[in-house]
């Protein structure tokens, strides 16, 4: 059980949450329709025995793996939101974010979202929660997110220094270092410990709960 927040300082004025193997627990999902995409958008299949060799690839290491034409990939977004839109029912969030999103926006810590979903997608999952975000910029490219996290931090006026940015992707550590600020790395989503600690992030996440010990500085003694 966490003391309630605001009797702590905080390290960080925002932060800046990835959505899916973040936030949301869609990584069953895709693998589930893996197949269907593969043979509608012509590219190899991923046999069972890959899956976890491929967790410690980064986005274009697996695109290219797959061999997956760039020009292919924004038809394959809107196509892959879509039929998420009509099976969120599928889609929870991981055990633990909810308290961790109320907590940090209890205690003044701002919130955005940063993902290559849709907004409707990232909204419908988070439920009531979507209300604690304050700025949700999606349909980021597969290949980068640093555009996004600039934008989020001009529209939003804090300073690279105040920022965390939390995902489960070796992209989301990249981006986080090439705009400037921390990078987070959680350890319950889609790529392995290994390709995420290669990367370097300032913190490694366990489970959701460590996100708020690691925000919040403890009381003086």
């Amino acid at each position: 059980m966490h003391t309630p927040a605001g009797q702590h300082r905080a390290r960080y004025r925002l932060a800046i949450f990835d959505f899916d193997g973040t936030l949301a627990d869609s990584g069953d999902w895709f693998l589930s329709i893996a197949d269907d995409l593969a043979d509608r958008f012509k590219f190899r299949r991923v046999a069972p025995d890959e899956v976890d060799g491929l967790r410690g690839h980064t986005t274009r290491e697996v695109i290219r793996h797959l061999g997956i034409p760039r020009w292919k990939l924004p038809a394959m977004g809107r196509y892959v939101h879509a039929r998420l839109a009509a099976q969120i029912d599928r889609i929870a969030l991981f055990e633990g974010v909810s308290e961790v999103i109320n907590t940090l926006a209890d205690a003044g810590v701002r919130i955005a979202v940063v993902t290559s979903n849709s907004e409707h997608n990232a909204r419908a999952v988070l439920g009531t929660l979507a209300q604690r975000v304050e700025m949700f910029e999606c349909g980021a490219s597969l290949f980068g997110k640093a555009p996004r996290y600039r934008k989020v931090l001009k529209r939003m006026r804090i300073a690279r220094h105040a920022a965390l940015s939390i995902g489960d992707e070796t992209r989301d550590i990249a981006a986080a270092h090439k705009v400037g600020i921390a990078a987070g790395a959680v350890l319950w989503g889609y790529a392995n410990r290994a390709a995420l600690l290669g990367c370097e992030p300032e913190v490694v996440f366990e489970q959701p709960s460590e996100v708020l010990d690691h925000f919040f500085e403890p009381p003086a003694v």
